[in-house]
């Protein structure tokens, strides 16, 4: 619960102020002028001193010198008449110890001696200043000698009572003007807080009884008069909102009549609208399932007449080698027959069967190679289990299976993997990602056929496989880096490209992978893709 300020009012807030600030001033004056005068008091009385004791110093030099004590005692005597003159002390300078020593002295009626001060005649040059009393010594100078010395000791009696009487004077001024101030203000204070009550009780009225009709009055004080100005402007445009907000009410109590049918129909109409946006949206998921399907099909078959293409070649080469092997064994044959076959005929005949013969086993080999790869990775996926898989031999069949796609823009592929790292994973996706990837490369990365690289780098970490997916092409657009992986997404729509191949690998990874895929954006050159796939056993 918080705490409440404390209440005051302008009343006691102005009479406390101006009391305040009277008091302060006042206070500061009189202490200042009173300290300047008692300062000054005080010196006057030190002047005066000091001149008394140049005028006994004066008088003392003959008596000195003569020693002449009743002389100076009776002449000492004389300052009776003068109150401030306490104590007086007159000292000689011993010829043999040329130290002064007592020579005479005086002392005011009612007043002790004081002890001599022939030790302090140094300290006492300077006048000293005590609450009672003012001392000092003055030097008994004859031709230039100093032939003694003067102690005199003044009483400061008077000084103190004038201060009395001062301070009590100026507390009488001080309450005096206090209690003037105090009716002024006052006075000042009705003037100003009369025509603020008034503002009070107005707005009060206003507050309880909803009175906005009501206007404050003009005041003798100026801001008081811009406050009720201010007040009344404000009245009058709460009126005229008042006013305005009734008219509102019977308007809106008019179109609330007719908003419910509306809201009727609205929903309805909302409803078939949602209704036929999740048809249309069950719909395109359909045509997106189909197409994606469509365009796993197409990879499958361009690969397959990749591949069909790199078979036709050995084996053609095969066929022309038996052919031509064939027509050379039945010329043969009609010569053995003839009886006409020579060394040389036949010696030509066995060389060139073994070069026909080494050319058929190579390419069959070749060929063989190319379908054994092809069988490898061309696996279904949909009944595709989990095997181990050797990834360099797999990324090393996959290249060869891209051949006659990589002729064109003859890239640079560099792999950074073991040779020796198995994982336990599906090998169809595995080889249908890293085929859309280089494919993507080739399609949008790269714009001639020089100084094209592709970099692959994959390396485990405990239970995780990290492949890094590279090339220096031209880059992916900023326009589509957020999207890139979203369906239908293409910078060459109507040159070859379907916007489904990334979306193709993102669905592969994290669907049939269950890992992770993202694009490098911080790359400045070409493209980086970074993939993530969880490992079971990692040999």
């Amino acid at each position: 619960m918080t705490k409440q300020a404390s209440k005051t009012s302008i009343r006691k807030v102005l009479i406390s102020a101006v009391m305040l600030v009277t008091a302060l001033c006042l206070s500061l004056s009189i202490s200042i002028s009173t300290y300047l005068d008692i300062k000054e008091q005080r010196q006057l009385i030190i002047n005066k001193l000091d001149m008394i004791a140049e005028i006994v110093s004066f008088n003392a030099q003959i008596t000195l010198i003569f020693e002449d004590r009743k002389t100076e005692e009776k002449r000492l005597k004389s300052f009776k008449a003068v109150d401030l003159v306490k104590n007086i002390h007159i000292y000689d300078i011993d010829d043999v110890t040329n130290k002064p020593v007592f020579f005479t002295s005086y002392n005011a009626s009612k007043t002790p001696p004081v002890p001599l001060k022939v030790n302090s005649i140094e300290e006492l040059k300077e006048p000293r200043i005590t609450e009672d009393y003012v001392e000092l010594i003055k030097p008994v100078i004859y031709e230039d000698k100093i032939e003694g010395y003067v102690y005199i000791r003044g009483g400061l009696e008077r000084l103190n009572e004038y201060i009395n009487t001062k301070i009590l004077v100026d507390i009488t001024l001080t309450l005096f003007v206090l209690l003037l101030v105090l009716l002024v203000a006052r006075g000042i204070q009705r003037r100003i807080a009369r025509p603020i009550e008034e503002l009070s009780i107005l707005l009060q009225d206003v507050s309880k009884n909803h009175n906005y009709s009501a206007r404050a009055s003009s005041s003798h004080i100026e801001e008081i008069n811009i406050l009720a100005s201010s007040l009344n402007v404000m009245l009058t445009r709460t009126q005229n909102q008042l006013e305005r907000h009734q008219a509102d009410k019977l308007e809106i109590k008019k179109l609330n009549q007719s908003l419910e049918e509306k809201v009727n129909q609205r929903t309805i109409a909302l409803r078939e609208a949602n209704q036929e946006l999740l048809n249309t949206l069950e719909r395109m998921h359909q045509y997106q399932n189909q197409i994606v399907e469509n365009e796993k099909m197409a990879s499958l078959g361009q690969m397959v007449a990749g591949v069909a293409h790199e078979v036709n070649t050995p084996i053609g080469l095969g066929v022309t080698g038996s052919t031509l092997l064939r027509d050379k064994l039945a010329d043969i044959k009609v010569a053995f027959e003839q009886k006409n076959l020579t060394s040389k005929q036949l010696e030509r005949f066995i060389t060139d069967g073994i070069e026909n013969l080494d050319l058929i086993y190579r390419n069959l080999n070749r060929a063989a190679d190319l379908i054994s790869s092809f069988k490898r990775v061309a696996v279904s996926q949909d009944l595709e289990l989990s095997s181990d898989v050797n990834l360099a031999t797999l990324l090393d069949n996959i290249i060869k299976a891209m051949k006659p796609d990589l002729v064109s823009k003859h890239p640079t592929i560099n792999i950074d993997c073991q040779e020796d790292l198995v994982i336990s994973s599906k090998a169809g996706p595995l080889q249908q990602i890293f085929e859309q990837l280089i494919s993507n490369s080739l399609l949008h990365g790269f714009t001639s056929s020089e100084g094209n690289v592709i970099d692959i780098k994959i390396a485990k970490d405990q239970n995780q496989l990290t492949i890094e997916y590279s090339d220096n092409g031209c880059g992916v657009s900023s326009s589509i880096k957020k999207r890139i992986f979203d369906p239908f997404v293409t910078t060459r729509r109507g040159e070859g490209g379907s916007g489904l191949g990334m979306h193709l690998v993102y669905n592969l990874i994290t669907q049939a992978l269950h890992g992770n895929i993202s694009l490098d954006e911080s790359c400045k050159a070409g493209a980086k893709f970074i993939l993530t796939l969880p490992l079971g056993e990692v040999n």
